[in-house]
This record gives structure tokens, C-alpha cells and sequence, in this order.
């Protein structure tokens, strides 16, 4: 199939980027501390889940509250219907992932894909077999599987399969594994164990020749409180997890029965990091998982896990992070690879900007997850569809938003400091550079925000990031106009917070430049630098007078600027005010 002028333009933006050449080189395996190839390389994994493919979440579709799947589905089938949910949910399956996904990852510079796996599109659950204790195996899962494998191949990157679902589920966050809290969990149903072993019996059979198949990740997040159910729920305070050891065990020891090939990956309890009464590994081709969110970015954070590496000589590989800001994921990646960590991160797309690709909502499908969320009356059911479908066919990466700065801060960034256009600026007597639109680049580097991430510590300079959560995602602030739809502004400017932009001026002279601004409560300073060097006045914007007083235009006069490449650099002295956009204009005077 063509790719689509837009695909193909996601394609191009890797040239920064120089993915590896020839990275797979046959099985991978676990060789004392590291994961290796066939040749005995280190090979560090850079990946991407493929969450809300296979299984819906429901926080990725901006559902409130208990977001199962089977609850989500439910709410859509009592709006439109049974055969209408089935063309919803077959369409979401079509256009979620497709080769031109798998294309993008690689030429972004990413070597390795996670597949969360829902067990419910490779065979019945356990009460639903025609006969007890047997198993239906159904082809969509195991045909969407090959076909991601196959995009994989042809781009010469790993896929690595994750349960993500098991049969019953495996923890009390119900939302993670689809979980039906009604009935007995994994823990709580021999039916469901057995069921489990037999998919991964079933996977490794299907998959045992496949050298791109790079591991079996076979139980992700388990979160269940097996000694003290009632006050430790989710396990985190665990300290034997013996059902927990006994079902990997089993589980590995039926992979072992079809499959020496693959690494087998085992998650702790607890969300995939309590290792308590597990360890140490029993198989020679083991490694660990950990799972990482929204904590700091330094060697304490990851202390207890490469005490695991070292003490057992296993490799460790980071099965999940993300869902954070930019700056986050730049310090993040660089702490894991200095220590020789892969990593996969989470998740590739979703209605939301913290990911490479967004899906984009609409008005008629909000209306429906209103209702689902217990948040507004049901909408007609032609209005539902429309909106349903609308997402479903909008998933398509060909549909989706791209966010250049999510990409270029997890492949690019952890390893330099330098900055990158975000746009052409290229200003011809006259132009405008939207405030938004500030270079790419690290904190301090493209720009300088006090608040840029969220590392949910205690101390409150630690937790932020874009507060208005649209267009990008590093530490500034950014909102949209309400009064201009598709437009941004900066907001929130706080006193020695500052932006820069990359521009090229094609004509030599003097400019007036103007600032389009929004006052605050207080009277705001505005100062420009060009190239490093202070340029005019500071701006001084004033407090706003009233609630109506809305953008304003303040102006420098006759500025002089070379021709060609320079670097405008604007600071809030004074902080306080928003700001839209930036207007230069050639002056007549000599």
C-alpha cells in the first residue's frame, strides 16, 4: 500500500534520528548481565508498547473511573447496539497498529515493540468453553500477531509478547488486565491458571523458530495481596508470593516443553517490581522486568534492581514508563542506558499528548464517554456511532497527531544538549512565530521552565510539567485559545522563565518585532536577546485592567538583524502574563 504524503512525512522526520542498520542479528538471550544476539553482542533495547490495541484502558480513551474494557464495551453496546460495537471495536482493531506504525517506530530510531496481549483474542475465557478444561483457540489474535511480526521483520526490530490480560486477571487494578470484578481473579481459579499455561504453551509452539520474537514478557503487573488481601490489595508489601512464583514456574515450564529459543521475562508483584520469595531465576534464559513511573530519575530510583542483576547475574530490562513529560523521559532513558538497561516505554499512542502519536477526540464521541463516565445522559444512538467511528478510523496513524518533541526527547535528547528548530522560521520582511513553537531541546537548553515534571515527592517544586496538557509536552505551559480554534498560547510565564526559537532572516536590516501578550495581575517584563546579546528595552506589559483586557501587541522599533540563522532568546523578567505569538515586520527606516 502507498503511504499518504502525511505517513511519509513522519517517515522523514527520523533523519535526525540514524536508526540502527542491521540491529537483529537472531535469537536474543540472556548471557551473564546482559541480553545479548546470536553474535554475543550487547543489544540494549529501545521500544514501545503497543498499549490500548489489544486492550482498552480506559484512562487512554478519557474514561473516568472503572475503565475495563468489557465495561467500556458495554456502555457503547447499550447506545448503539451489539453489531454496531462489533464494527466499532473490529474498526479499532484495523487502524490502531499497522505496518506504518511499525515503519515510524524504526525510522524514528526505536529497535524493539511490546505487544499487550488480551487473552480474549486468542481463546475463550474459561467459563465460556464449550466443554470444561478444553480450550478454543480463536484466529484474530494469533493472525494480528503474525502480521505484527511480519512489519516488525521487514523493519529488522524485536517484538517482545506481553500478557497483558491474563484469563481472570491477575491483580486488583482492574483496569490494567480488563478484570471483571464479579467473578474469581487468575489467583482465585485453577480454570484460569490452566488456561494461562496453555496460551503461552500455544504462543511458544507458534513462535519457537521466530528469531524476531526477542522474549516472552508472560505476566504483566501482577497486583495482588496474596498473605494480606485486605490491607496490602496489590502486593506491595508481599512477602513470599508463592502463587505468584508457582504460576511463572509452571508457565515456563510449558514454554520449555515446545521452545529452548526465547528469553522468558517474569514481572514482581505489586505492578511488576515486588521480587520478594521469587529469586532467584529458575531458567537459564531469564531476565527481569521492572516497571517505572513518575519517580526520580537518579540511582537510588533503580538501586534495588540492579542489586538483582548483580546478586544473581540476570539481566534486567525495563518492560514499562512513560506517561510523563519530556523532561522526564530525557533523564530517564539517559539513567537507563549508562547502566545498560533497555527499556520499553509506554505507550505509543492514546487520546492525549505524552506519546509519540495522539489520537484525536471529537465532539459527538466525548458525548459517549461522557455517558460511559456517569457524567451526562446517553446520546442518540446515530450521534454515538458517528463519534465511535469517527475515533475508531482516527487511530490510524495517518489520522494521528504527531508530537516531534515526545520523539526527539527519548531518542535524541538523553545524549545531547543541543537545540533544533521546532519550525521552519524562515521570515521574509515579515512573519510571526507562534510562542509555542519554541526549539527542541532539553530544560535550560531550548528553553527554561521551574516546574517540568511530575516526580510525586513530597516537595512541590518536583511536581509538574505543561499544565494545560495540549500541542507539547515539556515542562512550559500551554494552552489553548479559546477564542481561535487550532491556536496556542503560552501561559503561566513565571518570573526567569525563558523560550527560544530558531529563526532565519533573509534580508538584512532593521525590524520592528511585537509581542503578542495577554497581561496578568501584575505588571510583567518582557526582554529579547538575539543571538546572546540583550536587543532594546525591556517590554513592560502592564496589569491587566479588567477581565476583557485580552491580547495585546507591544513593540520594539527598529531592531537590527543580520541575515541568515540566528537564535531570539525571550525571558520573563517579571512573570505573570501569556504569550501567543511573536511578529517581525521590516522596517522602512534606513
Amino acid at each position: 500500500m502507498k503511504l499518504t504524503k502525511h505517513v511519509t512525512l513522519l517517515l522523514l522526520i527520523s533523519l535526525s534520528f540514524k536508526p540502527m542498520k542491521g540491529f537483529s542479528q537472531g535469537f536474543l538471550r540472556a548471557k551473564g548481565t546482559q541480553i545479548v544476539n546470536q553474535k554475543g553482542q550487547n543489544v540494549l533495547l529501545r521500544g514501545i508498547g503497543l498499549g490500548g490495541w489489544m486492550l482498552q484502558e480506559g484512562y487512554m480513551l478519557r474514561v473516568n473511573g472503572q475503565g475495563q474494557q468489557h465495561k467500556i464495551r458495554a456502555g457503547i453496546e447499550s447506545l448503539i447496539g451489539p453489531k454496531r460495537t462489533q464494527e466499532f471495536y473490529d474498526a479499532w482493531l484495523d487502524n490502531h497498529t499497522t505496518k506504518a506504525d511499525i515503519d515510524s517506530m524504526k525510522a524514528w530510531g526505536f529497535n524493539s515493540v511490546r505487544l499487550p496481549m488480551h487473552f480474549n483474542l486468542y481463546t475463550l475465557p474459561a467459563d465460556k468453553e464449550p466443554v470444561a478444561g478444553q480450550h478454543t483457540w480463536l484466529e484474530k489474535g494469533f493472525a494480528m500477531t503474525d502480521s505484527l511480526l511480519a512489519w516488525c521483520k521487514a523493519n529488522d526490530m524485536y517484538l517482545i509478547l506481553d500478557l497483558h490480560a491474563a484469563p481472570g486477571g491477575q491483580g486488583n487494578d482492574l483496569n490494567i488486565a480488563d478484570r471483571d470484578g464479579s467473578k474469581p481473579s487468575l489467583w482465585e481459579n485453577e480454570a484460569d491458571r490452566l488456561k494461562t499455561v496453555a496460551l503461552w504453551k500455544k504462543l511458544a509452539e507458534r513462535y519457537r523458530d521466530e528469531p524476531f520474537i526477542g522474549a516472552y514478557d508472560i505476566l504483566n503487573e501482577p497486583n495482588y495481596g496474596f498473605e494480606d488481601p485486605e490491607n496490602d490489595k496489590n502486593g506491595l508489601k508481599e512477602q513470599n508470593n508463592v502463587p505468584l512464583k508457582q504460576l511463572m514456574q509452571d508457565i515456563t515450564k510449558a514454554i520449555r516443553e515446545v521452545d529452548e529459543n526465547h528469553i522468558i521475562i517474569i514481572e514482581g508483584n505489586g505492578w511488576g517490581n515486588n521480587y520478594n520469595g521469587i529469586l532467584p531465576p529458575w531458567d537459564k534464559n531469564m531476565v527481569l522486568s521492572f516497571h517505572k513511573y513518575w519517580s526520580l530519575n537518579d540511582s537510588a530510583s533503580i538501586a534495588n534492581i540492579i542489586n538483582f542483576r548483580k546478586q544473581y547475574n540476570v539481566p534486567v530490562w525495563l518492560g514499562e514508563t512513560g506517561e510523563n513529560s519530556n523532561v522526564w523521559f530525557t533523564e530517564a532513558i539517559r539513567l537507563f542506558e549508562k547502566n545498560n538497561i533497555g527499556w520499553s516505554w509506554w505507550p505509543l499512542k492514546k487520546i492525549g499528548t505524552n506519546n509519540p502519536l495522539e489520537i484525536r477526540s471529537n465532539e459527538k464521541y466525548m458525548h459517549v464517554i461522557n455517558y460511559i463516565s456517569g457524567k451526562g445522559s446517553a446520546p442518540a444512538g446515530d450521534v454515538a456511532y458517528e463519534g465511535l467511528m469517527e475515533v475508531a478510523r482516527g487511530s490510524n496513524i495517518r489520522s494521528n497527531i504527531l508530537h516531534r518533541d515526545v520523539i526527539d526527547a527519548m531518542i535524541r535528547q538523553p545524549f545531547s544538549d543541543k537545540t533544533l528548530p521546532f519550525k521552519n522560521n524562515t521570515i521574509t520582511k515579515t512573519g510571526t512565530l507562534d510562542a509555542v513553537d519554541y526549539d527542541l531541546g532539553r530544560n535550560r537548553a531550548a528553553y527554561f521552565d521551574t516546574d517540568t515534571a511530575n516526580y510525586r515527592t513530597s516537595n512541590p517544586k518536583w511536581v509538574g510539567g505543561n499544565r494545560g496538557r495540549v500541542y507539547r509536552n515539556d515542562g512550559v505551559d500551554i494552552i489553548a485559545d479559546s477564542a481561535n480554534a487550532g491556536s496556542y498560547c503560552v501561559t503561566d510565564l513565571v518570573t526567569g522563565e525563558w523560550l527560544k526559537y530558531t529563526v532565519n532572516i533573509t534580508l538584512k536590516g532593521k525590524y520592528n518585532i511585537s509581542f503578542i501578550a495577554a497581561p496578568g495581575k501584575v505588571p510583567g517584563k518582557l526582554a529579547i536577546a538575539i543571538d546572546g546579546k540583550p536587543i532594546g528595552k525591556v517590554t513592560v506589559i502592564p496589569a491587566k485592567e479588567n477581565r476583557n483586557n485580552g491580547w495585546q501587541t507591544y513593540a520594539l522599533r527598529n531592531v537590527a538583524l543580520k541575515n541568515g540563522r540566528q537564535t531570539l532568546r525571550l525571558s520573563a523578567e517579571t512573570g505573570g502574563f501569556d504569550l501567543k505569538a511573536i511578529r517581525f515586520e521590516k522596517s522602512p527606516v534606513p
